[in-house]
């Protein structure tokens, strides 16, 4: 039981841990913003659902958003020893939206079919917002990313002309969108 805590929220981690790198691409910031959002969408949902019906208890959604976070907390910290900046360690953007998943699995009296359809709506809709969160407590998202060492893109790769917050100005609505599909679907599966 304790192990399989472990090897999920571990799993989650790796996958999501560099979630708030999109500023360092900085002529991508929006488009890795979106896709970063859909991932971690995708990881607290599957894994925090298969926890919940493997427990059968609210509230252990968000106890495995928890685990996630203190994890992660961990990783960033070794990037804080290297010289990042502190506010760069990734916020615990994953606890609101687990909350709201042990919510619907409570108000729907268990019931597994509406945890994936409605906790799948809401967590897709409400983690790419709550990921803002992340560009908000980032004192200077551009200055940071130039300070600091980032991946680079190959020059045939490079775009001539950066067209950077496009998405008719909002990725959160595009991350929203396509992670409240794709939650849903990711969970049944």
């Amino acid at each position: 039981h304790y192990l399989f805590i472990v090897v999920v929220a571990v799993n989650s981690t790796l996958l999501t841990i560099n979630a708030g790198d999109y500023i360092f691409y900085t002529d991508w910031a929006w488009t890795s913003y979106t896709v970063f959002s859909i991932s971690q969408t995708l990881m607290l949902l599957v894994g925090a659902c298969y926890y919940l019906t493997f427990t059968g208890v609210p509230g252990t959604a968000t106890y495995y958003a928890l685990i996630m976070t203190v994890y992660t907390w961990i990783a960033k910290a070794a990037w804080f020893s290297l010289g990042y900046p502190y506010d760069f360690i990734v916020t615990p953007v994953w606890l609101p939206s687990a909350m709201l998943l042990d919510l619907v699995y409570w108000a729907t009296k268990k019931n597994k079919h509406s945890l994936i359809l409605f906790g799948g709506v809401l967590v897709g809709m409400s983690l790419p917002l709550f990921n803002m969160v992340n560009l908000i407590t980032v004192a200077d998202p551009l200055e940071t990313a130039f300070k600091y060492p980032r991946p680079t893109l190959p020059p045939y790769m490079t775009p001539i002309e950066p067209q950077v917050g496009k998405f008719y100005n909002s990725p959160v609505a595009l991350g929203a969108g396509a992670g409240a599909v794709l939650g849903c679907t990711m969970a049944a599966l």
